[in-house]
């Protein structure tokens, strides 16, 4: 298992939301050091100056290969990558937009952590084996139809996530893949759901590092979803299905 004291932690997206939380909980598990990886360097000055010794900026936009590579350079003390970067839009079928809006989250959601996960596996093995960290979403299992494009990138990320597993388990890196439900951030703000704390995401996933789980539900409404999906997924098939109709009726 994962020794998250000491450990030095690259975290994607760490400037707001889970990302933010992520660095948090990490600091308080005892983490030696936390890169914080952000597009906008100016979006963590302020957080990285109550403990510069420990938070470190990084230059790191998750669909910039060049940026990728640089990360991997000046991070090459890395243990554990979260890959927590991503974007939602909301579209059904009838959205214009719906072939834009999902090539943008293919990019981020999917290609961003499929780029980091290669360009770290072999730092990570290098330095004794360590842990990947990559959110997907409770749709990565269960498809919502008003989120047609959003669930295929997560649907993209859950492949990913047991396609690392496999294949880097013998170089000793662990891989963790991450379910949430209805998270309180700005990217859900405008979802008409009960949501729940980005802490909570960040705390369940510092508790299955150290008790050996690899897949993480972090709240109320993923572990029940994932649970009636495994009992009968024609079932929740269905329910999705109403749920969407009565909001296209409201």
């Amino acid at each position: 298992m994962t020794n998250i004291k000491d450990s030095v932690v690259l975290i994607t997206g760490a400037n707001r939301g889970i990302g933010k939380a992520y660095v948090e909980e990490f600091l308080k598990a005892g983490a030696a050091k936390i890169y914080l990886g952000v597009r906008d360097l100016d979006s963590v000055a302020e957080m990285a100056a109550q403990d510069p010794d420990k938070l470190i900026p990084l230059k790191l936009d998750v669909t910039d290969a060049l940026d990728i590579q640089n990360a991997a350079k000046a991070a090459g003390d890395t243990t554990i990558l979260v890959n927590n970067a991503g974007i939602l839009f909301f579209d059904d079928l009838t959205s214009e937009d719906a072939a834009k809006n999902a090539r943008a989250e293919m990019e981020v959601n999917y290609i961003g952590p499929l780029l980091l996960t290669q360009a770290f596996a072999p730092i990570l093995k290098q330095n004794g084996g360590g842990t990947i960290i990559t959110l997907s979403s409770i749709v990565g299992h269960v498809s919502m139809p008003a989120l047609t494009t959003y669930c295929a990138s997560k649907y993209a990320v859950q492949s990913l996530i047991l396609n690392s597993r496999a294949q880097l388990a013998s170089q000793g890196t662990r891989v963790m893949g991450v379910y949430p439900g209805p998270i309180d951030t700005d990217m859900a703000a405008d979802l008409e759901m009960d949501k729940f704390p980005p802490q909570q995401v960040a705390q369940e996933t510092i508790k299955a590092i150290e008790n050996g789980s690899d897949d993480v539900f972090p709240d109320d409404f993923s572990k029940a979803t994932y649970e009636a999906f495994r009992t009968d997924p024609k079932a929740v098939e269905a329910q999705m299905r109403e749920s969407y109709e009565q909001q296209e009726a409201a």
